[in-house]
């Protein structure tokens, strides 16, 4: 379905909780478990190039749960008819937004003229993002840097951000750092550009009618919650991996007083449990699901146990979804002989878990 440019937007709240597109990550099945942990939370696929959905498996490629929604396609290109094709086809499919990648540093992404090196372009950008809203009737939304390489200042940010606004973006996505794009690896492009999170606000007012969401250096809830007060919404990457209970504490923070409690953890791991059961009758391994499953009860009695059962079985040819209820197991008995608290009971700090009873 064809739209004028910019004639939908999107509610600014869309974006209060986001999961960030993670390679390697992020899949149908990782995503279903950050669902059940935050059940209002938007999901991102990892990126998919315009090449891989034009031209590949798109069941494979495009497949989810419809649990899953509201989950968004991230796709990497540069061409603005591809992307257009790409979108309309990630519309059809179902997806609730089309992101654009304008963030990953990475050598074979540079290579291909496109992430992070597109904002030197942003006339490019601006056009692949009016060709994508010309194409579907869904929210399109780009996620950046502060800056790439020497380009690094308030006017070239906020003249990458106009070209997108001009364009019709729904939304931005800014991750408070610069890329370096040559002589840092994807990881150091995480962690030694330092963040600069008043850059981001000051170009959130510059820009006051476009929702501005905040990723980067988010590995606590309280610093997500601190970002929440400034910004329309925060996207969490690695802290929502590595420790997926945060986004059970940020739902918990963003629930309206009237909506149901969240999930327990051993509801979590039940429904995990049967969701593997499902996905290994379609020839899915469970270290597929339980991969992702690792970090579950970081910081609580017993979770060591929980990550050595999982690590040492699930790889196993007939490792079943009752792994997950043993290694819950060892989890509940730990939590029974301890003083400590584990969630959903508390709010976690550094030092663990807080009793709210």
């Amino acid at each position: 379905m064809n739209v004028a440019r910019g004639a939908l937007r999107a509610p600014r709240d869309n974006w209060r909780l986001c999961v960030a597109p993670m390679m390697d990550w992020t899949d149908r099945h990782c995503r279903y478990f950050h669902r059940l942990l935050a059940p209002s939370a938007r999901l991102y696929t990892e990126m998919l190039t315009t090449g891989a959905v034009l031209h590949g498996d798109r069941n494979w490629l495009l497949g989810f749960d419809p649990a899953e929604h509201p989950v968004a396609l991230q796709l990497g290109g540069s061409e603005p008819e591809a992307l257009a094709e790409a979108a309309s086809i990630g519309a059809e499919a179902g997806f609730d937004e089309i992101n654009l990648n304008c963030g990953c540093p990475s050598d074979r992404v540079q290579k291909g003229r496109f992430g992070a090196c597109l904002m030197t372009e942003p006339e490019r950008v601006g056009d692949c993002v009016a060709a994508m809203r010309e194409a579907v009737a869904l929210p399109v939304t780009v996620k950046c840097r502060i800056g790439v390489d020497e380009h690094d200042d308030d006017d070239f940010l906020q003249r990458f951000a106009e070209s997108l606004v001009g364009a019709g973006v729904d939304a931005l996505i800014v991750h408070a750092r610069k890329a370096w794009l040559q002589g840092l690896s994807p990881k150091q492009n995480r962690e030694v550009p330092p963040l600069a999170p008043a850059r981001v606000e000051r170009l959130a007012a510059a820009f006051p009618e476009l929702p501005v969401v905040f990723n980067g250096g988010l590995t606590c809830v309280g610093a997500a919650a601190d970002a929440l007060t400034r910004f329309d919404g925060v996207m969490l990457g690695r802290a929502a991996y590595q420790t997926p209970w945060v986004l059970a504490e940020l739902e918990a923070l963003l629930r309206r007083p009237n909506e149901p409690g969240g999930r327990r953890p051993r509801e979590i791991v039940e429904a995990m449990s049967e969701y593997s059961r499902h996905a290994i009758q379609q020839g899915v391994p469970l270290r597929a699901v339980a991969r992702h499953m690792l970090g579950l009860f970081h910081a609580c009695p017993g979770a060591r146990g929980w990550r050595r059962v999982l690590s040492q079985n699930m790889h196993r040819a007939d490792a079943g979804p009752e792994l997950l209820l043993e290694a819950l197991r060892i989890v509940e008995t730990s939590a029974d002989s301890s003083q400590n608290r584990c969630p959903p009971a508390g709010v976690r700090t550094r030092s663990g878990f807080l009793d709210r009873s």
